[in-house]
């Protein structure tokens, strides 16, 4: 299954068909981009086999400057990629879905190749892929926020943030550490 209601919390374990579809937005992202995007690749929970995840795909684009996709933006909107705005400082937001049912399959971040927010991404996909107890850890925040805001998700995704923060610091240097 891919995809969930605006505003609401599912977890479910990992499924193929996430890498499936992150994979064939990936190849649409290239040939849309060409050699705009320095890569793309697929982060989130949706990247990580062992932890449970809310069955939207995060993508993330790395551009050499995140205004290098100004000239993109109606062709993205052509092909059902939907700008949200920029969610967070340094990050635009698109989104995928069936927008009739309110629903979101994809959410595909634009950020600065290399930069805070790209690192971040990379990092604590890799990270947590590599440490299954780490991953757990995590597992066990989401799982635990998932039942206590499940039509709030806003609220979780701020009860994450203490923990994200805490594994994205370990995968920090731990990538230091893996490029030396």
């Amino acid at each position: 299954m891919i995809g969930l209601k605006r505003g609401s919390v599912a977890l479910l374990s990992h499924q193929e068909e996430w890498d499936r579809s992150a994979e064939n937005v990936i190849l649409e992202l290239k040939r849309l981009f060409g050699n705009a995007a320095v890569d793309i690749q697929h982060v989130g929970s949706t990247a990580i086999r062992s932890i449970y995840a809310k069955p939207i795909i995060d993508i993330v684009i790395g551009l050499r400057d995140l205004n290098d996709i100004s000239p993109y933006m109606k062709l993205l909107e052509e092909h059902s990629f939907i700008f949200r705005g920029e969610d967070v400082a340094g990050q635009m937001l698109f989104v995928m879905g069936d927008f009739e049912k309110d629903t979101r399959t994809h959410h595909i971040h634009a950020v600065k190749w290399n930069g805070t927010e790209w690192n971040n991404y990379i990092n604590f996909r890799d990270y947590l892929n590599c440490y299954i107890d780490k991953a757990m850890l995590y597992d066990a925040c989401k799982k635990k926020l998932a039942l206590q805001f499940s039509n709030d998700r806003k609220s979780y995704t701020e009860g994450k943030q203490e923990c994200i923060e805490y594994l994205l610091k370990e995968a920090a240097v731990w990538r230091q550490r893996q490029d030396t």
